[in-house]
């Protein structure tokens, strides 16, 4: 099983109940929206030439649409470079981005802006059914290349330490991208729900545990220390989710 499908387990039982919400936004992805949107996008992908292994660079923000992105590029069989600069044939991002900055025939934006293609735009093929059995799939510098065995298997025995349950609300308060991945990952793996969090204090985080009757949060070494005591609470330290893999 790859990454992405690892990634998807959860989504046949769950469906329509939500898998990530953002705070700040409001928006709320389902499982089932996920697994639609990143196997449609990832159609897309393929209709605009994207090849086994080809690099995207992705300059998405931490939110709901970073892991649909992130997993269509694999399920299409291209590598995402978690980046806002550098070379490829195809970027996709969520802000404006810097031509000057990067070298790319094609842009794709997640929200409207000038001079880019909309993310919408590779939703509307019928969705590719299976995703590669291995091969590259992330790269945070374009030098080390995550491959999917590797990401599944770390994801496995993260998610046996940690042990997230169906029926846990996550809090991520973390605000690297691809550590926010690694907590939604996790969390849709188990069939949880992930409520991001930006930036909170600590009495926002409890304010917030209160009103989503949340059992587990990760957080920066800072504010988990902080958080530590509660009862009900299970508070990682969002070193955990990224150390296994050297980062």
């Amino acid at each position: 099983m790859t990454w992405t499908e690892l990634v998807m387990t959860s989504a046949p039982t769950k469906g329509d109940q939500p898998a990530v919400s953002d705070v700040r936004t409001g928006e709320v992805l389902s499982y089932a929206a996920f697994v639609r949107r990143v196997t449609r996008a990832a159609a897309g992908l393929r209709r605009n030439g994207l090849q086994q292994g080809e690099h995207v660079i992705v300059d998405v923000s931490l939110g709901v649409s970073l892991p649909v992105v992130v997993h269509s590029v694999a399920w299409a069989g291209g590598v995402s470079m978690l980046a806002s600069t550098g070379k490829a044939r195809m970027m996709i991002t969520s802000r404006d981005y810097d031509p000057l900055a990067v070298q790319v025939d094609r842009v794709f934006s997640v929200r409207p802006g000038p001079g880019v293609r909309p993310f919408g735009e590779l939703l509307l093929s019928k969705g590719v059914e299976f995703g590669p059995l291995a091969g590259p799939a992330v790269t945070l510098d374009g030098v080390r290349v995550f491959d999917h065995i590797e990401l599944a298997g770390d994801l496995r025995r993260l998610a046996a330490r940690l042990a997230i349950g169906k029926d846990d609300v996550v809090i991520s308060a973390v605000s690297e991208p691809f550590t926010g991945l690694r907590v939604m990952d996790l969390a849709m793996m188990a069939g949880a729900h992930v409520v991001l969090a930006h930036d909170p204090s600590v009495i926002a985080c409890r304010v917030l545990a209160e009103e989503r009757r949340a059992t587990m949060i990760v957080a920066p070494y800072d504010l988990a220390r902080r958080l530590l005591g509660d009862p009900i609470l299970r508070v990682v330290d969002e070193r955990a989710v990224v150390s296994s893999l050297g980062l």
